[in-house]
């Protein structure tokens, strides 16, 4: 469980019933209550878009790219618009790379933003990898630079996946994953966005990367100390058979990806939603993994998010795009506004990974405190309390715990708190990952609109 103030500067920021059982229940839910809630999130300052059709693809500029055509289109190389040299800060090998890229119209944001984080899915077989970029106008009409949002490989033998680090132009800077408007209380706040995707692959090799899916959560929520309580909604009484795995089996392994325990909550948070949805690493994936570990799915996650930068597993895109390396499985990262969002994933089928940070004293049967930390909300109680996969437990187990509903609310979407040390810090303001299949059912269509995602 990485401390954001010292390890990311920025944070502005079994079972009782399957995912077959839930589902009926979520055809119950009106369409109206479900629109409802869509809009409130863009009322709540939260907004989501995605590029994922082939006209969507089609709608921006291409300078050598192409449109995978099919169920589901994506973004290829069709003929390298060039050459160019890469330096990877992490290895100091310098390669060439041919590169094509696309870059989307720039749209102005239905929630002007002082944050921003982009996700995408994609398929990069060895030998080709893609940048991610965002621009953003400011209200006077001035531009940031091209932030780089990720330099993103599926393996780790062609580039070191990464985030760049310094990026700023005086009013806005990039922190690991994520944009922010430096000081919100200005009144400052971004405009518009658009996003530039470069594909590169071994020159002279029909090779190329696929992107599938790419998104943009923006948002701007006010300060916030307490959140008001929800109660109990209609997934009272629900629980998704979410398999358990603990980070803590895996204390002290593989340094090289910062030593397994309390480092990595989120790649064990992960493979336990990419596990519920019956996806599992070939055995040749696994060869690397020493066979006296358990759980070898968790190493072999906390390899495939890994950020050289960030030098741990907790950048939020990279675990989104890992989980959509297995096929079929669709990824994003986002904001919900209340557990009453949490409720309609979880009637559909769908966990929530969320990202959280308590004192011991405020969380009930934690027995622990953190700065930073994931966990995957699998279900409520009769009551309404939350049922959640907490990978923080000392075997697999132990994982399953039950904590009281708006304590738990609280830890996720506060925006301040105040730490352990006594200094007031930032909270994750409801961040998520949501991963689910890339044919949803319609009540899955359905709660994922709910909460603004397409």
């Amino acid at each position: 469980m990485p401390d954001p103030t010292t390890r990311r500067s920025l944070l502005a920021a079994s079972a009782a019933v399957t995912a077959a059982a839930v589902a009926p229940r979520a055809l119950a839910a009106t369409a109206s209550r479900l629109a409802r809630q869509a809009a409130d999130a863009q009322a709540d300052g939260i907004a989501y878009q995605a590029w994922t059709t082939a006209a969507d693809w089609g709608d921006g500029e291409a300078l050598g790219t192409g449109v995978v055509s099919g169920a589901r289109p994506g973004l290829r190389i069709e003929a390298a618009a060039g050459t160019a040299d890469y330096l990877d800060p992490h290895t100091g090998a310098t390669a060439d790379w041919e590169w094509a890229s696309w870059t989307s119209p720039e749209r102005p944001l239905a929630v002007a933003a002082t944050q921003a984080v982009v996700s995408w899915n994609a398929e990069a077989p060895a030998g080709t990898w893609i940048a991610v970029e965002l621009r953003g106008a400011y209200p006077d009409e001035t531009r940031t630079p091209w932030y780089v949002m990720g330099r993103w490989a599926a393996g780790d033998q062609d580039i070191r996946r990464t985030s760049v680090d310094g990026q700023q132009d005086g009013r806005s800077s990039v922190r690991t994953d994520t944009f922010a408007i430096d000081t919100p209380a200005s009144g400052l706040r971004l405009a518009t966005c658009q996003l530039r995707l470069t594909l590169h692959r071994r020159p002279g090799t029909a090779l190329t990367p696929v992107v599938r899916r790419l998104g943009v959560l923006t948002s701007d929520l006010p300060e916030r100390s307490e959140v008001p309580a929800t109660g109990p909604g209609p997934a009272a009484g629900c629980e998704l058979p979410v398999p358990r795995y603990s980070q803590e089996t895996h204390q002290g392994q593989y340094p090289r990806y910062d030593s397994g325990g309390e480092a990595w909550c989120s790649p064990t948070s992960s493979q336990m939603v990419i596990a519920y949805w019956g996806r599992t690493p070939a055995p040749a994936d696994l060869a690397w993994v020493d066979p006296a570990y358990p759980d070898p799915q968790v190493c072999q996650a906390a390899r495939g998010t890994y950020d050289y930068q960030y030098q741990g597993c907790g950048n939020w895109p990279f675990n989104a795009a890992y989980a959509a390396t297995y096929p079929d499985l669709r990824a994003v990262v986002t904001r919900l506004r209340s557990l009453t969002d949490a409720e309609t994933l979880i009637l559909a089928g769908i966990p929530v990974i969320t990202s959280v940070c308590f004192l011991p004293s405020e969380l009930d049967g934690a027995g622990y405190g953190t700065a930073g930390h994931l966990m995957t909300v699998i279900g409520f109680t009769t009551d309404g309390d939350v049922i959640a996969n907490d990978p923080a437990a000392p075997s697999d187990e132990a994982v399953r715990r039950v904590y009281r509903r708006h304590q738990f609310e609280n830890a996720w979407l506060r925006t301040s708190w105040t730490n352990a040390e006594g200094v007031a810090t930032s909270g994750s303001g409801g961040i998520c990952y949501l991963y689910f299949p890339a044919e949803p059912t319609a009540p899955q269509v359905r709660a994922l609109a709910a909460c603004g995602v397409r």
